[in-house]
């Protein structure tokens, strides 16, 4: 399941993360995860749920998760679009691809305005910790 694997990850970069800062508990964890990786929150929150119950520096730990959306860029033309608009010329298979490799997207769109192939995904890729309390 890949939001398992996602939320592994985290926690291992979260508890890394501590170490340096010389943390003890971890209180508070603030993930931004990008629209294009189409997680399934319920699976995403299930799988957290389930690997901090094992580990005692986890124990009770806040998680807060904000979605970016997407703005994808033409560079021929300059204009902007997101992902919603995207995925209404995609079909599903297509969709599925993007969310396990998101730069997939460059195969499946272009721009609407000029049907440009060259494009950025300026905002809403990938996830990130963007904070992390704990006790010293």
């Amino acid at each position: 399941m890949h939001e398992w694997a996602l939320a592994e990850s985290i926690l291992v970069a979260a508890v890394e993360a501590a170490d340096k800062e010389n943390m003890g508990k971890i209180k508070e964890i603030n993930i931004e995860i990008g629209e294009l990786q189409q997680i399934s929150m319920d699976a995403f929150n299930l799988a957290l749920d389930e690997l901090v119950k094992d580990q005692d520096r986890l124990k009770d730990v806040k998680i807060n998760i904000k979605t970016e959306k997407s703005t994808l860029v033409c560079n021929s033309c300059g204009h902007e679009w997101s992902f919603n608009e995207m995925k209404k010329k995609i079909s599903e298979d297509e969709g599925e691809s993007i969310h396990f490799i998101p730069e997939v997207a460059f195969v499946h769109s272009r721009c609407p305005k000029c049907n440009s192939p060259d494009f950025e995904i300026s905002k809403g890729r990938g996830v990130s910790i963007t904070s992390i309390k704990g006790e010293k």
